[in-house]
């Protein structure tokens, strides 16, 4: 560079809003969410069940999880529970994805200490700032 010339070129360094996990059986659901929460700027992991999800949350270290609730495997009430009751995990924030939303569901869902409902079919901009308020509570 010669001597009074600025440099423009420079690269933005920008974080990401956080972590999260989208856990979802249903393929097209899983990269709808994804999808939509990595254009926000998210760092996103996927898992395709309850078990998957805690197999994969220590690496993935999320901030959020997006939980469906009826899944194979492992549901997303004893996925939750499950995250609820170890030390390493019971800090994230909980969305539970669903098309019960029931008052009995959300009793449930209350006193195993779920963060927030999201109802199918949601709005994908709901979603994203039900997540982004998570996130940032979390961080």
């Amino acid at each position: 560079m010669r001597s009074g010339e600025e440099s423009t070129n420079f690269e933005a360094v920008t974080e990401p809003l956080g972590r999260v996990l989208v856990v979802d059986d249903d393929e097209v659901i899983r990269q709808l969410i994804a999808v939509n929460l990595q254009l926000e700027g998210f760092e996103v992991s996927t898992a395709v069940d309850g078990q998957d999800c805690l197999e994969k949350v220590a690496e993935a270290r999320p901030d959020v999880i997006t939980l469906d609730v009826m899944m194979p495997r492992l549901d997303g009430w004893v996925t939750a529970i499950k995250l609820r009751e170890d030390p390493g995990t019971a800090h994230i924030r909980v969305v539970m994805i669903t098309a019960r939303a029931q008052e009995h569901d959300i009793r449930r869902g209350h006193e195993i200490g779920v963060d927030a409902y999201v109802t199918k079919p949601f709005d994908p901009n709901q979603l994203i700032q039900t997540v982004r308020k998570l996130a940032a509570v979390s961080r």
